[in-house]
């Protein structure tokens, strides 16, 4: 019994401490928690260097949202330099065409004497040639400051061909009278060279009209019964550059012709 009660009293006596009443033990809890980890932390400094670092990065994201603005408005100004010089070639491709003076018609004449001009021709070196099927022959004639007008004559062998003249405007650099052969795909890539739209006709119906700021064209390409009569003509010096001859037998499959013709000058 008397165990019982001192049990009990000891339990009423422990029954009435605190927390408090240990302060060996609140010490020791408090002393395991490191010193500066409340202390370093400033809450304020901490919210003005997270607001800090979040305005340098809105203002480095918006500098790089600058530049890529910028970059349109440039590429933009680059587009639209090239269609200005777009536009100042068409301009000046203009201007040069305006400068030239226009182009009178040439004289053309036919005549019966068919077999006397190629008799003649035939003793002639270089007046008669062949024109494959297919091909074009041009002949340059230069303008020379001795004459004032070109003059030509031509006939063939059995069947028509297709004659046209063009002037190049283009400042001699050569006297010398020169033919050039070739196929009908190579002299459509030489006129698409050219600057201007080409825009491709009939030999029946007449030649592409060449609207290039050099090349201006006098008669159009047509097909002429050169083998019924001679077929000749003149045209006076529009002013200086190259006459372009053109026989064309580019609308033939299967025949070649025999073209007998001479060039010249005259006062």
């Amino acid at each position: 019994m008397e165990r019982l009660e001192a049990t009990s009293q000891l339990q009423s006596r422990l029954s009435s401490l605190s927390f408090s009443s240990f302060p060996g033990v609140t010490a020791k809890q408090c002393d395991n928690t490191p010193p500066d980890r409340l202390q370093n932390t400033n809450l304020s400094e901490s919210f003005t260097e997270s607001k800090d670092s979040m305005d340098d990065t809105k203002e480095d994201s918006g500098r790089l949202s600058e530049g890529n603005e910028e970059a349109p408005a440039e590429l933009a100004l680059g587009e639209g330099g090239e269609e200005n010089s777009s536009a100042g070639s068409c301009q000046l491709s203009a201007e040069m065409k305006a400068q030239m003076p226009p182009l009178n018609p040439p004289t053309t004449w036919t005549s019966a004497a068919v077999k006397e001009l190629k008799v003649k021709l035939r003793t002639e070196k270089d007046s008669m040639v062949t024109v494959y099927r297919g091909d074009i022959m041009t002949v340059h004639v230069p303008t020379v400051p001795e004459a004032n007008k070109v003059c030509w004559e031509f006939a063939t062998d059995g069947y028509d061909i297709g004659f046209g003249i063009y002037f190049d405007w283009t400042p001699v650099t050569s006297r010398s009278i020169t033919v050039h052969i070739s196929e009908s795909s190579d002299d459509e890539d030489e006129e698409e060279e050219l600057e201007g739209p080409v825009g491709n006709g009939d030999v029946e119906k007449g030649s592409k009209t060449h609207t290039n700021s050099n090349l201006s064209e006098i008669l159009p390409v047509y097909r002429q019964d050169s083998h019924l009569s001679v077929q000749g003509g003149s045209h006076e010096f529009p002013g200086e550059g190259t006459y372009l001859l053109k026989f064309d037998n580019s609308y033939s499959l299967w025949r070649n012709k025999t073209l007998y013709y001479r060039v010249y000058y005259s006062a």
